[in-house]
């Protein structure tokens, strides 16, 4: 049984304001699942998604200090929510071992990207999220990037927008990638124009300049799309191994990822 320390006090407390907008509320917590990892969520409101409550998760070891424990924000894929990163992929059952702070958030499927519908998950995370976890536990140095398929490419894009100067590093696993429009899932670009502008094959530059991990199974599709991606970014590591775009292959090579960020800062 964890007893509750400042930080739970804290994290448990009222709403935190972030650009006027109130940014977390009526946070649970602090609740221990398995050896050493407390667990809690909240919401929040954005006026990057409006009118939605977009709920986050944090995973984190019960001891130590939180503001010197790197954060990984954890971005889901397609049909995905908050809860994916810790309730499919089981990314929680290693904060402890990798000694890191999780937060994963729900993207809906936008792409993590502005769409012409209104919504930017994307600057929502840059804009609200990213304020309120370093409130709540005073971690301020850069930041890391951990998703999957939608998730992979969106943590990708957002590396590529915030820079060597705030990312640490990024793990895009099964990233969905492709290497033109035309190849491009119906419903992850509004149209050509949307695919061009948020084209990571064009931002490699400073992608070039972030440490990335690439993991994608043989057998997924957007392998070859992966390997392309690698050929333009050399700095990136790419491994391509045996598997498929399942949860079983995100889950086998989450403690690894979470060490190689560890690692990379």
């Amino acid at each position: 049984m964890t007893t509750v320390s400042r930080r739970g006090v804290l994290l448990a407390g009222a709403g935190v304001v972030v650009g006027g907008v109130l940014a977390a509320s009526a946070v649970v917590g602090p609740r221990v699942f398995g050896p050493g990892t407390v667990r809690r969520s909240g919401a929040l409101r954005s006026a990057h998604w409006p009118g939605h409550d977009v709920r986050w998760q944090l995973a984190m070891p019960d001891e130590g200090r939180d503001d010197q424990r790197p954060l990984v924000v954890v971005l889901h894929g397609l049909g995905g929510d908050a809860s994916h990163a810790f309730r499919l992929v089981e990314l929680d059952r290693h904060v402890g071992a990798a000694g890191v702070t999780l937060a994963s958030v729900d993207g809906g499927d936008y792409y993590w990207h502005a769409r012409r519908v209104g919504v930017d998950p994307g600057a929502m995370v840059v804009d609200d999220l990213l304020p309120t976890l370093r409130r709540l536990t005073g971690y301020q140095g850069k930041v890391s990037f951990l998703g999957w398929s939608m998730g992979g490419y969106g943590s990708l894009l957002l590396a590529s927008e915030l820079g060597p100067e705030k990312v640490g590093a990024v793990v895009a696993e099964s990233a969905a990638l492709w290497t033109e429009p035309g190849l491009s899932a119906p419903g992850a670009f509004d149209d050509r124009e949307d695919f061009l502008a948020h084209d990571v094959f064009t931002r490699t530059r400073v992608l070039s300049q972030i440490p990335i991990r690439l993991d994608c199974g043989r057998s997924d599709p957007f392998v070859v799309a992966n390997r392309a991606f690698a050929k333009v970014v050399p700095s990136a590591r790419l491994t391509v191994d045996d598997g498929g775009h399942t949860v079983a292959y995100w889950r086998d090579h989450a403690r690894s990822q979470l060490e190689w960020i560890v690692n990379s800062l």
